[in-house]
């Protein structure tokens, strides 16, 4: 008998700010998540909707499967809940088990030793399972995560491995580059889609038009890597259903206006690279220009950018000059919808316009403000 065998509660972890995005991303995929609690989202399914997950949402952080879910105020409650677990089920005899911890608002807060009773009870469940095996764990991995939230805990199984992030094009980093996932939010909290054309001004090594392009295509984000779930061998092989679903819905015909600029070479060189081996080198214009010289004379585009932020890169004044300098560039765009994230508070005081909406957003580690203003809809979808 095997977990991955039966229906399950998955679980999906997304970023501070664009929880609802990822939401909205799920219900695509044709599932009823439920509301999102710091930063968790669930639906129902199996082993190959946990697949689904991983290789086609955009927003998410990672994907894990829930394994039970249990009241822990004590480490002795904490034991016994999870070693009258059945883990036969979820793991093999040999298996390499890692063992993570969080704990919010809740009375066990000293993660070492949640982590250390939850190994023991693992454990001490296999051993009644497999009596007089030696546990060596020259296995395939299994990241468990326990999560005590006010009190309740919830152990997960991972299913992601590396970051959902790491789609697989992006081997070179440029300075100060923007999260693949966060790209993707940034372009799917706009209005763009891929009737209209898109310019990122400030494009680093790429992220944003490379995201904005497999979108426009239909590339799944997670189909050219590799997921920790594949190494499960007491798990039904998903994968090759799961691909040809994903290559079923690529579309290379459709023709997509997305540019790009830079002012650094160096940093456009690192975008051509990333463009190939995403697959969308075709399909974005990448150009050494410096961003008060780029234009258009496409109508009701969208411009989505990430521009210095002087945290790491440019002084103070530097960015100031920067942002001014932007705003003028953008106002000869009239009829353009502008999307910018900057950790740079004075943002709009130095654009020269306050943005029509505001929503704070996580590049990494850093607080930011994400800065969207909005043009008029061209005539085909006016009322």
């Amino acid at each position: 008998m095997s977990i991955f065998d039966g229906n399950l509660t998955i679980e999906v972890a997304a970023a501070s700010g664009i929880e609802a995005v990822t939401k909205r991303e799920i219900q695509k995929l044709g599932y009823e998540p439920s509301g999102a609690n710091y930063g968790r989202i669930y639906f129902d399914g199996n082993h190959q909707d946990a697949m689904r997950a991983n290789v086609f949402l955009r927003t998410a952080n990672r994907v894990r499967i829930v394994l039970s879910k249990f009241a822990a105020t004590t480490f002795d409650e904490l034991f016994e809940n999870i070693s009258s677990m059945h883990w036969e089920d979820i793991l093999t005899k040999d298996a390499k088990i890692i063992i993570n911890a969080k704990s919010i608002k809740s009375k066990l807060f000293a993660l070492s030793s949640v982590q250390s009773i939850t190994k023991k009870a693992v454990i001490a469940s296999l051993q009644r399972a497999y009596p007089g095996i030696s546990f060596n764990e020259t296995g395939s991995v299994y990241d468990i995560e326990i999560s005590i939230i006010e009190d309740i805990a919830t152990l997960t199984l991972d299913t992601t491995g590396d970051g959902l992030h790491k789609r697989g094009y992006r081997t070179y980093l440029g300075n100060a580059p923007i999260r693949e996932t966060l790209a993707a939010a940034m372009i799917e909290l706009s209005v763009w889609n891929p009737e209209r054309p898109l310019i990122d001004p400030f494009c680093g090594s790429g992220t944003i038009p490379v995201e904005a392009a497999m979108i426009g295509l239909g590339i799944a984000p997670g189909m050219n890597r590799n997921f920790s779930m594949e190494t499960f061998r007491n798990a039904p092989d998903v994968r090759k259903t799961v691909q040809e679903e994903a290559e079923a819905l690529i579309n290379r015909d459709r023709k997509l206006h997305i540019s790009a600029f830079d002012i650094d070479k160096d940093a456009i060189a690192l975008a051509l690279k990333h463009a190939k081996k995403a697959g969308v080198i075709d399909n974005i214009h990448l150009q050494v220009n410096d961003m008060r010289n780029v234009s258009s004379s496409l109508p009701h585009g969208v411009i989505i950018t990430n521009p210095p932020y002087g945290e790491r890169m440019m002084t103070e004044n530097e960015v100031k000059d920067l942002y001014r300098d932007f705003g003028k560039m953008v106002s000869k765009l009239n009829e353009w919808c502008v999307y910018t994230i900057t950790s740079f508070r004075a943002f709009e005081k130095y654009f020269g316009k306050k943005a029509d909406k505001t929503r704070k957003l996580y590049n990494s580690e850093l607080e930011c403000i994400f800065y969207q203003y909005l043009a008029a809809k061209p005539d085909k979808y006016r009322n």
